[in-house]
């Protein structure tokens, strides 16, 4: 909470006096010009790729793959419109960065290693005649405990009725 709140308070200040500068060495008419045309032009551009990611996507489904690239890619791809449309010299480099293709991919390694050191996945299936079975990748457990397996069996009583 306090990284959002430093976030949203010192980002609008440093565009602020970024915004001034700019003003300051050239116009407040060539500023407020680039403002709109980074706007333009990064919403142009954030449309073009998201077209293209979008496309991508239907095309790993139909084959049967999961689109998590693309899915990722769609999500860096709309961060850096929302940054591109809002006035600011540091919010535009920051949205023109997710915009190239090997700056995503370098920041989607970042995300994916982040990811993958916080969050744990262990699961099991069996089928009913229990010859089917899938574990998580070994040492992902979530806790201490899961070496211990409890094995359940429902059953209903005669009358369909259960008893709690």
């Amino acid at each position: 909470m306090f990284r959002l709140l430093i976030l949203f308070t010192l980002v609008p200040f440093v565009e602020l006096i970024l915004l001034l500068w700019l003003s300051d060495r050239t116009s407040w008419l060539f500023t407020l010009g680039l403002i709109f045309f980074t706007g333009i032009l990064g919403a142009a551009l954030a449309r073009a790729q998201g077209w293209r990611t979008w496309l991508r996507l239907q095309q790993e489904m139909r084959s049967g793959r999961v689109p998590a690239v693309a899915l990722m890619d769609g999500a860096m791809i709309l961060v850096a419109g929302a940054l591109l449309v809002t006035p600011g010299i540091l919010t535009d480099a920051v949205g023109f960065a997710l915009l190239t293709p090997p700056f995503r991919a370098a920041i989607r390694h970042l995300l994916v290693h982040r990811l993958k050191e916080r969050v744990h996945f262990h699961a099991t299936y069996a089928s009913r005649a229990g010859s089917t079975q899938f574990h998580g990748q070994p040492g992902s457990h979530t806790s201490a405990h899961d070496d211990e397996v409890i094995d359940v069996q429902v059953v209903e009583p005669p009358n369909g009725k259960s008893s709690t």
